[in-house]
């Protein structure tokens, strides 16, 4: 009668611990890449800026004492890419800025942007767009190096670039009077979908380009 009670009824500890265990990763410290797949996307889903990978391993290591490695949260992010890209959706996870960020895919800009109402208000200017890549690709850059480049005066377009958090004084040049050097920011980074300012197009690929354009 015992051992029928045991058939019906609840488990025995021992089948509750091994049901456990069944949850945990397996292997020489591996971890089953199918149960970090949802909470990495859930904090992806939740985050409005990059996530650094450290943070997002943290986090699952206070969920539920997972050891995840940058190796297997690189394949994890790859395999939830694998099933977007599969069932057509709108979005991807990027590297942008050193960390991990949901983005949607650039055919969608236009008609976010007019949900938004953001396409006049966010656009910048051709001055202003000229100074940033002057700034992006010869920084740190003083001031008078930047106005000597571009021929014209740019306090004023530095001033609109720095309130929009894509120019920050990174330090002082070592040269008489000591002039502010000027660098591009983080959200420069997440704006233009740039990893890092090593990810920023060659000069060459430019003219390569203009070339092929007749220009």
């Amino acid at each position: 009668m015992s051992v029928e009670a045991k058939d019906q009824g609840e488990a025995t500890p021992e089948i509750v611990e091994n049901q456990e265990e069944s949850s945990q990763p397996d292997g020489e410290g591996q971890i089953d890449l199918d149960l970090i797949l949802a909470p990495i996307e859930a904090m992806l889903v939740s985050s409005d800026r990059p996530l650094k990978p450290g943070a997002l391993i943290d986090a699952l290591s206070v969920h539920r004492d997972w050891k995840v490695s940058e190796t297997e949260l690189s394949d994890a992010i790859d395999t939830l890419n694998q099933q977007y890209n599969e069932t057509g959706r709108a979005f991807s996870i990027e590297c942008v800025s050193g960390g991990y960020r949901m983005m949607t895919q650039a055919e969608h800009a236009p008609v976010i942007a007019a949900m938004h109402r953001s396409r006049a208000t966010t656009r910048l200017s051709k001055p202003a767009l000229e100074t940033l890549a002057i700034i992006a690709y010869r920084q740190p850059i003083t001031r008078a190096e930047l106005e000597a480049i571009r021929g014209v005066a740019c306090g004023e377009v530095v001033r609109t670039l720095m309130e929009r958090r894509m120019v920050k004084i990174t330090g002082r040049a070592e040269e008489l009077g000591r002039p502010m050097l000027y660098g591009t920011t983080t959200q420069f980074l997440d704006t233009f979908g740039l990893s890092s300012v090593k990810d920023l197009p060659k000069p060459e690929e430019f003219a390569d380009q203009m070339v092929q354009q007749g220009i």
